[in-house]
């Protein structure tokens, strides 16, 4: 009776009887093999498919593999480390190659992710994607993810099926930092390489190279360095709990289209985006997002028929600045997005209004 009272106050506080005989030496292991257990953070992640996933007959082949070939499950099993790090768990939205990623599933992936987010049970989220889409679907998600709580989204340049794969490290590192609580509050994280970038600031800059994620500009805000996650930098911009955007009832999202500038172009590009239904149009213009006369045309009469315009540049970094002629046309600069996440603003922007000054205020301040 002694043993079971020590037993029952030592180990397993609360339990005033035992069925059978249970030695200390024993009740002991259990009871520190289910708190380091419990310690550990909880960690879903939900993948999307894409080269992290990606599989080939050969392992030299980097470029012609097949995306999206093998399930979350497999690809945890792969890392058994991650059991040290967090208690993970998988699963799978779609399984995809990112060129292929759409509105719909954008949609889906949030709202998953903002209900897991609610529960207690969970306290970070990793998103396995394929890395030419990315940085598109990290800034959505930043913008529209309601929780204070690590989101970080990871990919990989080489499949799982390459020497040297950098997958396995990459999802490694990605549930250290969604392990982590200093990574809460920092918006949407994107990890690779052990870089971490803001979704805000990061942007794939190579086809094919393991480095290719950076910010050229505004900086990483952080790196894996020695199994150690580190931060130095925190995104300034607007994001995920300060975020105005709110897409839990949305089931499809407005049409915005992106026109290329370059020599001798036309307007009927966005005549043509125009009769296709676009509510709004993003100009990868040429240098500080400049129009030539024929697209300028084609732009102003797209105000005319309501469809907001917004100047982007095709240059890949620096800051479109908005001039006199903006408020004379009506149109929208992006600050310092790129064309590709400009959309991704314009189309949540699109949701809330259709006034480019209001439009305006949310690019000066996302």
């Amino acid at each position: 009776m002694e043993l079971k009272k020590i037993l029952g106050i030592t180990f397993l506080s609360g339990v005033i009887l035992f069925s059978g005989t249970l030695s200390s030496v024993n009740a002991s292991k259990m009871t520190v093999k289910n708190l380091t257990k419990n310690d550990l953070p909880n960690v879903k992640i939900l993948a999307t498919g894409g080269t992290i996933a990606g599989s080939s007959e050969s392992s030299t082949d980097t470029t012609g593999y097949e995306s999206g070939a093998l399930d979350i499950k497999t690809i945890i099993k792969t890392v058994p480390q991650l059991k040290k790090v967090a208690n993970v768990s998988g699963e799978q939205i779609v399984n995809i190659g990112s060129q292929n990623m759409s509105n719909s599933i954008l949609l889906k992936l949030a709202k998953r992710i903002n209900t897991l987010l609610a529960s207690k049970d969970v306290d970070g989220i990793v998103v396995t994607h394929g890395s030419d889409t990315l940085e598109e679907t990290a800034y959505f998600l930043d913008l529209v993810v309601k929780s204070e709580k690590p989101v970080v989204v990871v990919g990989s340049m080489r499949p799982a099926t390459a020497i040297s794969a950098d997958g396995p490290l990459n999802l490694y590192n990605a549930v250290k930092v969604a392990s982590t609580k200093e990574a809460r509050n920092k918006g949407v994280l994107v990890t690779l390489n052990d870089r971490i970038g803001a979704a805000r600031y990061i942007t794939k800059t190579h086809t094919t190279a393991a480095d290719t994620f950076k910010s050229p500009e505004q900086g990483y805000v952080g790196e894996i360095a020695g199994d150690k996650v580190l931060f130095y930098n925190e995104p300034t911009r607007k994001h995920t709990t300060q975020s105005v955007f709110d897409v839990s009832k949305f089931d499809k999202l407005p049409q915005v289209d992106i026109i290329y500038g370059y020599q001798n172009d036309s307007r009927y590009f966005y005549d043509t985006a125009v009769k296709s239904g676009a509510k709004g149009i993003i100009v990868a213009g040429a240098g500080n997002g400049l129009l030539s006369d024929a697209a300028l045309a084609g732009a102003r009469d797209a105000v005319k028929k309501e469809v907001v315009i917004t100047r982007s540049s095709r240059v890949g970094s620096g800051v479109v600045t908005h001039e006199e002629s903006d408020d004379k046309d009506k149109f929208v600069t992006s600050d310092s997005l790129n064309p590709q996440k400009a959309r991704i603003l314009l189309m949540l922007a699109l949701t809330k209004t259709k006034d480019p000054k209001k439009i305006q205020e949310y690019f000066n301040e996302y």
